[in-house]
């Protein structure tokens, strides 16, 4: 049998995240983030210009972190191999564990995650098109740098020319330094692991990950200290549009019709199956109105038995 809502209770369905949607959603930004980088190779000249800038910036505020870290990380190679594994793997690798396990068991949560870090990716793409930066380890070798990828590379997949495999260094662009994503992206899953990690022990990772990534892109000489600012400030502005963005995309799907409509919430009757309609105190769709129009006419079996009845004899 089946039940009614108090008129104006009624919740408004939301539209149910489903897997096959968002995967290619997910590999479709990261599509057009990956071919931005190919797209947006830039001036070498410029490039490089830009890097210097950067330097000669951190020179004089007292930020020259990347020289001290460098210099370790290239004379122990227990700190450098490691740091060029994390650097070269793990954010291909949490990241996503992090937003599959967000769609599994934090559902509610996920969308407005899965929006802040496409809408910061695509802003880090916009630094990587308007602003080439030469990264460190690619400075002439008077600026005191050391590429501790090319350095190891005998430990790993990666070749001297980038963080890719062997011999398809040339499909990345090495000069996509600012902002660093890997930092930006670590931050994120920092803040999530942080928020709904439940567990100290994920809470301390939330914290570790972030700022061991920062010192990693540092140490190798893949990024300055100001490009791991950048990526938390690319973060912060992707935080601030993440709302507006759903708000964007939720007013596109219902223009397009694909979007749940709300029910009513109104005095109005609410809606049960079969097209049928009951109101407060019915359990059969019209049953008030059949009483109202009983209650309104004459008795018609007494009617009838009175117009049937044989006339009495005289």
């Amino acid at each position: 049998m089946p039940q009614t809502e108090t008129p104006g209770t009624e919740v408004a369905p939301r539209t149910r995240l489903r897997w096959w949607t968002e995967l290619p959603l997910i590999l479709l930004v990261y599509g057009c983030y990956s071919a931005g980088r190919l797209l947006a190779r830039g001036d070498v000249a410029s490039a490089v210009d830009h890097g210097l800038a950067i330097l000669r910036v951190e020179k004089a505020l007292h930020l020259n972190a990347e020289h001290p870290l460098n210099r370790l990380f290239t004379r122990e190679p227990w700190l450098g191999v490691p740091a060029d594994f994390w650097y070269a793997s793990l954010h291909y690798l949490v990241t996503p564990a992090i937003l599959v396990w967000l769609f599994r068991a934090r559902t509610e949560r996920y969308r407005a995650a899965r929006t802040w870090l496409m809408a910061s990716t695509f802003f880090g793409l916009i630094g990587f098109t308007l602003l080439p930066t030469c990264p460190p380890r690619l400075l002439s070798a008077g600026h005191g740098f050391v590429d501790t990828m090319a350095h190891y590379s005998s430990y790993g997949w990666w070749g001297a020319e980038a963080s890719a495999p062997r011999g398809m260094g040339g499909m990345t662009n090495q000069y996509a330094a600012m902002p660093s994503l890997h930092v930006g992206w670590a931050l994120w899953c920092g803040v999530m692991l942080w928020r709904y990690g439940g567990t100290r022990l994920a809470k301390v990772f939330g914290v570790a990950y972030p700022l061991l990534t920062a010192l990693v892109v540092m140490g190798t000489a893949n990024h300055y200290f100001l490009d791991a600012v950048a990526g938390v400030a690319v973060m912060g502005v992707g935080l601030l549009l993440a709302p507006r963005v759903m708000r964007g995309a939720d007013l596109l799907r219902a223009r397009l019709g694909t979007g749940t409509a709300p029910v009513p919430t109104g005095t109005g009757s609410p809606i049960v199956s079969g097209g049928c309609q009951t109101s407060a105190g019915e359990r059969i769709p019209r049953q008030r109105e059949s009483q109202r129009a009983s209650a309104a006419e004459p008795d018609a079996s007494t009617r009838d038995a009175g117009e049937e009845a044989p006339a009495p004899a005289r």
